[in-house]
């Protein structure tokens, strides 16, 4: 007995179901705290704070602002390094992507690196495949077992002064960039500072999680899979809309250290663009980008990968193989023992079934049954469209020995 109770007291909790007893022990309460104790008490405050135009406009701006530091900061810029940034873009890009309150760049980057690496499995830190809700906000709000967690190599954060500063101090981040700052704007600018600490600060904050949180979630749900459908992201531009661009979540997977998630000019990616206008500055550089030709391979793919699968599902006849060989006598034997049979490109068809349909009338098959007819099908009196073509695939029965007439020609004549 006592082995035993030793053994269920080293099982970590997420070993253990939830149960009225216990459930407590399987929450994470920092993030729970964080993502949804907060933002319900900033909904409560809201209904006792008035919503001033000021202070409306500022928590959009500072919304966008949080979003970049989290898009193009910990995504594009630190999980991917898919360009770089100049010193000053990198400590504002830190200062707003912890304004967002979604854990330092440090633990962001490592997590989205572990989804990447592992996408779809067990190690995946928020795979889809374990429920969308869960993909959204739950693997934050209950602890997660260490050895369920996909490792990755992260030894170039650890090297960024700026990524390890952020990390260090991140607690003051969530004070100062999550609620002192949108407050202080809103006081010193207008005199609003609860409702910048309510909707500049804490509203704000909760609906830059559910913006990002819909990358992990809905980007893995909606949409088409235009590069490839092995795994769940998925390219939606509602997804686009609510993320700042990082919606195109097909083409992100497929070709991550691509600065951009949206390719075409008129695809919405405000993130994308505002990497590129900093180059402009002279703030980010090495903007990097998959070549063109790459890309269409990977559409091309799947285009194919979806034509293939569309024309199993059709009726293309007795594949060639699989039919009888038939020597050109016994053709001709059983087309005048009265079967309708036509020999075109070698192969033997019975067109009994079609003969009062012939949109070229009765007279003009019946005058190719128990001949080689492939001249007169391939423009000797018609050239026969695709449709014409594919129908008569379906009318296959069996393959000339040698090929058709002009090799039994051939044959007799050497004879």
């Amino acid at each position: 007995m006592t082995v035993n109770k030793s053994n269920r007291q080293k099982l970590h909790i997420t070993d253990q179901p939830i149960t009225l007893g216990n459930w407590y022990r399987h929450v994470n309460w920092i993030n729970t705290t964080l993502i949804l104790i907060v933002p319900i008490i900033g909904c409560v405050a809201a209904f006792f704070t008035p919503l001033r135009i000021p202070t409306a406009l500022w928590a959009v701006l500072y919304y966008f602002w949080t979003g970049l530091g989290i898009t193009a900061g910990y995504h594009r810029l630190w999980a991917h390094r898919s360009y770089e940034a100049s010193r000053p873009l990198k400590i504002f890009l830190a200062c707003v992507g912890g304004g967002s309150i979604q854990g330092s760049i440090r633990w962001w980057s490592s997590k989205h690196r572990a989804h990447h690496r592992w996408t779809d499995t067990r190690k995946d830190p928020y795979g889809v495949n374990k429920g969308i809700w869960y993909s959204h906000f739950m693997w934050m709000a209950l602890k997660q077992n260490p050895k369920d967690s996909g490792r990755t190599d992260i030894s170039d954060l650890n090297e960024d002064p700026v990524v390890v500063w952020q990390h260090k101090h991140y607690i003051y981040f969530i004070l100062a960039f999550g609620m002192l700052f949108p407050a202080l704007v809103a006081g010193l600018g207008w005199g609003d500072w609860q409702g910048g600490l309510v909707y500049a600060g804490i509203l704000r904050w909760f609906f830059v999680q559910q913006a990002t949180f819909c990358v992990n979630s809905v980007a893995h749900w909606l949409g088409d899979q235009p590069f490839d459908d092995r795994n769940s992201p998925r390219d939606h531009v509602i997804t686009a809309l609510i993320t700042l661009g990082e919606g195109y979540h097909n083409f992100h997977h497929e070709f991550p250290s691509d600065y951009r998630n949206a390719i075409e000019w008129w695809q919405y990616d405000p993130t994308k663009w505002s990497i590129w206008m900093w180059k402009q500055l002279g703030l980010a550089s090495n903007l990097k980008q998959f070549r063109a030709n790459e890309i269409e391979k990977g559409r091309v793919q799947q285009l194919q990968k979806k034509v293939d699968l569309q024309r199993a599902k059709l009726d293309w006849g007795v594949p060639l193989e699989q039919l009888p060989v038939v020597e050109w006598d016994d053709f001709v034997a059983e087309a005048q023992a009265g079967k309708a049979l036509v020999a075109i490109a070698g192969v033997i068809h019975d067109v009994t079934g079609f003969i009062d349909e012939h949109p070229g009338g009765r007279t003009l098959i019946r005058s190719g049954i128990g001949k080689d007819a492939t001249a007169m099908f391939n423009g000797g009196v018609y050239q026969h469209s695709n449709a014409a073509h594919n129908l008569l695939s379906s009318m296959r029965v069996g393959v000339v020995r040698g090929g058709g007439e002009v090799e039994i020609w051939r044959r007799n004549s050497k004879g």
